[in-house]
C-alpha cells in the first residue's frame, strides 16, 4: 500500500505509539516516522530497537514537517505538550491523540491549536498490561475499535485521511461525541480498572495477615485482576482525574448492584444469584462473538498472539 502520510510524528513512545510504528512500517503507510519521548532512557531504547526512522531529542524536532502528529502521552500532559509543539507544526497538519478520555483532552489541546492545523481526537480500544517502547506489536489494533470524536468544524478530508490510516492498521473506526465517549469508557474500562486496583489492594492488605498465600494460591479471577492492575500507573492516575464525573457515576451504580448481591448472598437467595450470573455471563459471550476478545490463552493479548477473528 502507498503511504497515506509523508511524515508521522509520534510524541510518546509507549505501547500504543510503538504498535502504530510497527503497523505503519509493516503496511508502508508512512514515508517517514519520527518519535520523541520525554525520558532519555525511553528514547535510547527506541533507538536501540529501531522503533522509528528517527528518534528526536525534542518534540519540536520530531513534529517539524510532519503531516500527522500523534499525541501518545498521559492525558494530564496533553495540554503542555500541545503548547510546546504548536509553534513548530506545519500548515495543514493533523493532530490526533490516543488518550482514553476525550472531553478533557479537547479542553486542554484546543486552546493551543494554530490556525490551519486540524485536531481530530481519537482513542484506540486496544492494549495490554505492558508499557514502554518494547511493548508494541503490529497486530495490536487488528479488529479492534478506534473511536474518533471529531469537533464540529473538523475538515472532512483530514478526517477521511486519518480514518484511512487507522483502518489500514487493521482497526475499525466509529464516531462519538466526546461526553458520550467518556461515559461509555467509564463503564467498559475506567471503572473496571479502578475495581481491579482496589481488589489487588485488598489482597495486598490480606497478604500481610496470611503471608504469601494470596500470591501463591491466586486463582484465575485474581490473576485477571492483577493483569489489569499492572497497567501504567501514571496513565491511569490521569484517566481518573480527568474523567472524574463519569467514573464516579458508574462507581455509584456499581455500589448499588453490589448491595443487591450482598443481600442475595446474606438471604441465601440462590435463584436471584443464578439469574444475575446468567445475565452477566451472556455479556461475556457477546464480547467474544463481537470479535473483541478471544478464548485463546492469555486472552490473545501477548505480542505475536493471534488476534480475535
Amino acid at each position: 500500500m502507498s503511504a497515506i502520510y509523508d511524515r508521522v510524528a509520534l510524541i510518546g513512545l509507549g505501547l500504543i505509539a510503538g504498535s502504530m510504528a510497527h503497523a505503519m512500517r509493516q503496511g508502508g503507510l508512512a514515508g517517514e516516522i519520527t518519535g520523541y519521548a520525554r525520558s532519555r532512557a525511553t528514547r535510547d531504547t527506541a533507538r536501540e530497537i529501531d522503533l522509528c526512522d528517527r528518534v528526536c531529542d525534542s518534540a519540536a524536532e520530531a513534529v517539524a514537517g510532519a503531516d500527522l502528529v500523534v499525541l501518545a502521552v498521559p492525558v494530564g500532559a496533553m495540554g503542555a505538550v500541545m503548547a510546546e509543539i504548536a509553534p513548530h507544526l506545519a500548515q495543514g497538519a493533523t493532530i490526533t491523540d490516543v488518550g482514553s478520555v476525550k472531553q478533557s483532552v479537547i479542553d486542554a489541546v484546543a486552546p493551543h491549536l494554530p490556525a490551519g492545523v486540524h485536531f481530530i481526537p481519537g482513542h484506540p480500544l486496544a492494549g495490554t498490561e505492558h508499557s514502554g517502547p518494547r511493548a508494541g506489536f503490529a497486530s495490536l489494533f487488528a479488529n479492534r475499535w478506534w473511536l474518533l470524536t471529531p469537533l464540529p468544524d473538523t475538515d472532512p478530508a483530514a478526517l477521511a485521511r486519518l480514518d484511512a490510516l487507522i483502518t489500514a492498521m487493521g482497526a475499525k473506526t466509529d464516531r462519538m461525541e466526546a461526553p458520550h465517549h467518556d461515559l461509555v469508557l467509564a463503564v467498559t474500562s475506567h471503572a473496571p480498572h479502578l475495581i481491579a486496583y482496589t481488589m489487588v489492594g485488598v489482597a495486598d492488605h490480606l497478604r500481610r495477615v496470611s503471608g504469601e498465600e494470596v500470591i501463591q494460591y491466586s486463582a484465575a479471577g485474581f490473576r485477571d485482576f492483577t493483569r489489569i492492575a499492572a497497567s501504567d500507573p501514571t496513565m491511569w492516575r490521569d484517566v481518573f482525574l480527568h474523567n472524574k464525573e463519569a467514573t464516579l457515576d458508574i462507581l455509584g451504580r456499581f455500589t448499588e448492584e453490589l448491595f443487591v448481591l450482598q443481600r442475595a448472598i446474606r438471604m441465601g437467595d440462590g435463584p436471584q444469584l443464578h439469574d444475575y450470573f446468567t445475565r452477566t455471563r451472556a455479556i461475556r459471550r457477546g464480547i467474544i462473538e463481537a470479535g473483541q476478545d478471544t478464548e485463546a490463552p492469555d486472552f490473545g493479548r501477548t505480542p505475536g498472539a493471534r488476534p480475535a477473528e
